[in-house]
């Protein structure tokens, strides 16, 4: 019966679900009409809203894509390779492999989601080269089903968000946050750790049960994956200066120690913070460092930024989608996400609104792609009325944060990232990640309502 779901999952992505660009254009005309209807406003004030956001995430799509280029180009240096071929063999089975992807990726992704998102795709490359028969869309959308943890973790924005003395604190939430809610009681608290650990030792189980038959995997031949790395790490030797210092492993140790040196001086003084910026800055200058000389490294990189036109090309539609569910209307004062997260608030009682908060946040963030973004539109609905109906803060804001991860699972802006690394497309892995959205919805939902 589960394997029957899964196939009509996988069926239905392959057969309705369009290109990435063609996806967010889509959206982008979604949203251009439901907008004009839900806040009474017309088609120039919605093409104005989407002008004024399409290059608000210029920055952020440069960190994506560099999150992608900086960490595949740190696993393609030998000693990085090593380490992943150790971790892999292990694993002999297509399920085993399965199980161990969902597991590393969850954790990694808990601890910051974008070194989870590389490190599980890479992971599942590397798994993909050692084990035989294993079903290699399955293994990439299983290394992306940890990402449904990532604003539980420590690395989530939200909670670190309120977590943080502010002038913008009250204000945003409507007056409902005046004093900083500890990690204690959004990350650390029993409720949150139980549904985290829930997904942990379960989703592996999950991704494993939706392994193809023998007759239907789909695998990917290891050679393949060998070949694209070993032309990444070619040595091209000559003797004229410029190719001497190309070739020279001075360079890349004098500027490879610099970097180094400001790793180590940030976490002495601002201890694990993760962020993307130091993420991608460890991963550049470990690059450097481990590939050696100025040549392989080059290489590596031009090979690793082939995977980034999706985000190139993407990120600015979304951002413009982000304009117009977020502007507001002159006459009217409303939003089209604000218009969302007020009916969900509607038809809440104390017991709901944890659940509707969850819900609501889910289909937001399906539209507006960001963690801050979305902070942004439902703070200041859903944490005033929490007071309201005496829920508290800290789960409301929860509630907002998991409902944010959630449909990332069927949503192929964060996917693109692991997509790159993985050389696939999101109708590969979308069908699989449809399930595990259910899965994981179910037990969030539960979980946000009565623990």
């Amino acid at each position: 019966m589960f394997k029957k779901v899964t196939n009509a999952c996988v069926k239905l992505v392959q057969n309705y679900l369009p290109d990435p660009f063609l996806f967010a254009v889509i959206l982008t005309l979604i949203v251009f009409l439901a907008g004009m209807f839900a806040t009474s406003q017309g088609p120039l004030d919605m093409i104005l809203h989407w002008a004024s956001g399409f290059w608000s995430l210029l920055a952020f799509s440069m960190q994506m894509a560099l999150v992608l280029v900086t960490g595949h180009t740190l696993a393609s240096t030998p000693i990085i390779k090593r380490g992943l071929t150790a971790l892999a063999k292990p694993f002999k089975t297509p399920l085993q492999a399965i199980v161990a992807v969902t597991f590393i990726s969850t954790i990694a992704c808990w601890i910051n989601w974008g070194f989870g998102l590389v490190v599980g795709a890479l992971y599942a490359r590397e798994l993909a080269k050692q084990v035989k028969g294993v079903d290699y869309r399955l293994l990439i959308a299983s290394a992306y089903s940890g990402f449904l943890v990532w604003h539980a973790g420590i690395s989530g924005s939200i909670p670190l968000t309120v977590a943080t003395a502010s002038e913008s604190l009250a204000s945003v939430t409507g007056g409902a946050i005046v004093d900083p809610i500890s990690t204690s009681q959004t990350i650390f608290a029993w409720w949150n750790l139980l549904i985290v650990g829930v997904i942990l030792f379960t989703m592996p189980f999950i991704n494993r049960a939706m392994h193809p038959a023998k007759e239907d995997v789909i695998a990917v031949d290891p050679k393949l994956l060998e070949d694209e790395e070993v032309s990444s790490g070619s040595i091209k030797h000559g003797d004229t200066f410029a190719d001497r210092m190309e070739n020279s492993m001075i360079l890349s140790v004098i500027i490879g120690l610099m970097g180094l040196v400001y790793i180590v001086y940030y976490f002495v003084t601002k201890g694990f913070e993760l962020n993307l910026n130091i993420v991608n800055f460890l991963f550049l200058f470990l690059g450097i460092l481990l590939h050696g000389t100025p040549r392989r490294f080059l290489d590596a990189i031009t090979s690793a930024a082939k995977g980034t036109a999706g985000i190139i090309l993407q990120f600015p539609f979304y951002a413009g989608i982000m304009g117009m569910m977020t502007g507001v209307s002159a006459a009217t004062g409303a939003s089209f996400a604000g218009v969302i997260s007020e009916w969900f608030v509607s038809v809440s009682t104390q017991t709901t609104f944890p659940l509707f908060t969850f819900l609501s946040a889910g289909i937001v963030n399906f539209f507006v792609p960001s963690g801050g973004g979305q902070w942004a539109v439902q703070a200041p609905i859903m944490m005033p009325a929490s007071v309201d109906l005496g829920v508290s803060t800290a789960k409301t804001a929860m509630a907002i944060a998991w409902g944010d991860a959630w449909t990332n699972m069927i949503q192929p802006f964060w996917a693109l990232p692991a997509l790159g690394i993985a050389n696939l497309g999101a109708r590969d892995i979308m069908g699989f990640c449809l399930v595990d959205l259910i899965y994981a919805g179910i037990i969030i939902g539960l979980g946000l309502m009565f623990l």
